[in-house]
């Protein structure tokens, strides 16, 4: 399939090294570091009624481990506030003390059956976000050593029933990216991947940036599967926008306004799907309607959609006097013209 499930040689979407508390580390310290994050040093994780095993190394506050013990059984977290305990039975003092609402904090952005997305602000939630940020990496093959959380909005995907809403996933994005970048690390957790919450979070992220009115991309490097996940994607959707658009030429800004997925993503997936041609210096998209049908059945909706409806949701307001290269409007037309 095409989900975003990583297993454990197989990451899902890497950060950037912008937000690693390795900038400005000496060589020492990041030997040291190296040779910390070969060791798991939490064997396995608690989470309402599922019990994982992790794959990583990560960085929890050194409190969590006393007098030289390196590594903990189980952690077990707080559904609602992923608060984290080394014994049962302090969560579930904890959990008798604290009546937390049986949501994630933030606001409900989306809503469909048993699915919602709550939208989380890491300056306003910091410990919230921090905590989610300690729980994702130890399913995430990368050395961020500890986020800063502010510069970050967090969107948690959930299950509900009638004991509250239970989280499945996340994915993270820069409230202002200069890169361009709709998202920054998404996870699945193990105990609910295979179900498409990958494909939704992917086609979320772009239904964002629709509303931003703007085109955006994850941040680079993505992982094998990471790469596989999105290219599917990007192929449907590009192949669904020059269908709707129908004869006459088409550029591939035309394409990037219509999908919010940026020229350099377009190009991938046109590539991919052999529809450019190379002539006289420049590059045309060559696509006819039969072509279009006969290639959009290997690119089918599969399992969980993302319904646009059902988003409620402003953006995020740019800075006053920032200039913001990615919005739709600010977009020239270029080459790649369309012969349908």
């Amino acid at each position: 399939g095409d989900d975003v499930a990583p297993a454990p040689d197989a990451p899902t979407v890497v950060a950037d090294m912008d937000h690693d508390e390795h900038e400005g580390m000496d060589e020492a310290s990041l030997k040291e570091h190296e040779e910390v994050t070969k060791i798991k040093n939490v064997e396995r994780v608690e989470l309402g009624d599922f019990c994982m095993d992790t794959w990583y190394f990560s960085p929890f506050p050194k409190e969590l481990f006393p007098d030289g013990c390196m590594t903990i059984p189980c952690l077990y977290f707080c559904e609602y506030s992923l608060k984290f305990f080394k014994h049962r039975e302090e969560l579930l003092r904890f959990q008798r003390r604290h009546k937390y609402p049986r949501h994630p904090p933030g606001q409900e952005i989306y809503r469909d059956g048993p699915v919602s997305v709550f939208e989380v602000d890491g300056l306003t939630d910091t410990e919230y976000c921090q905590n989610l940020s300690y729980f994702a990496k130890l399913f995430l093959d990368h050395k961020t050593l500890y986020y800063d959380v502010d510069p970050f909005l967090f969107y948690v995907i959930t299950e509900f029933d009638d004991r509250g809403y239970h989280p499945v996933g996340y994915f993270s994005k820069e409230k202002h990216s200069d890169l361009g970048y709709n998202l920054a690390c998404i996870l699945t957790f193990p105990c609910h991947q295979r179900k498409g919450y990958g494909r939704f979070i992917i086609a979320f992220s772009y239904e964002l940036s629709k509303r931003e009115r703007k085109v955006g991309s994850p941040e680079k490097p993505l992982s094998d599967l990471g790469a596989v996940s999105y290219r599917s994607y990007w192929c449907r959707s590009v192949l669904l926008a020059l269908r709707k658009h129908g004869q006459g030429a088409v550029s591939v800004m035309d394409l990037a306004k219509a999908t919010s997925i940026v020229a350099e993503d377009i190009l991938t997936a046109l590539q991919y799907l052999g529809l450019l041609r190379y002539s006289n210096g420049s590059h045309f998209i060559v696509a006819s309607p039969q072509l279009l049908d006969e290639l959009i059945v290997k690119y089918p909706a599969k399992g969980l959609q993302c319904d646009p409806t059902k988003l409620h949701w402003s953006p995020y307001t740019t800075p006053e006097g920032k200039i913001d290269k990615w919005n739709i409007a600010a977009k020239r037309p270029m080459g790649s013209e369309a012969d349908m």
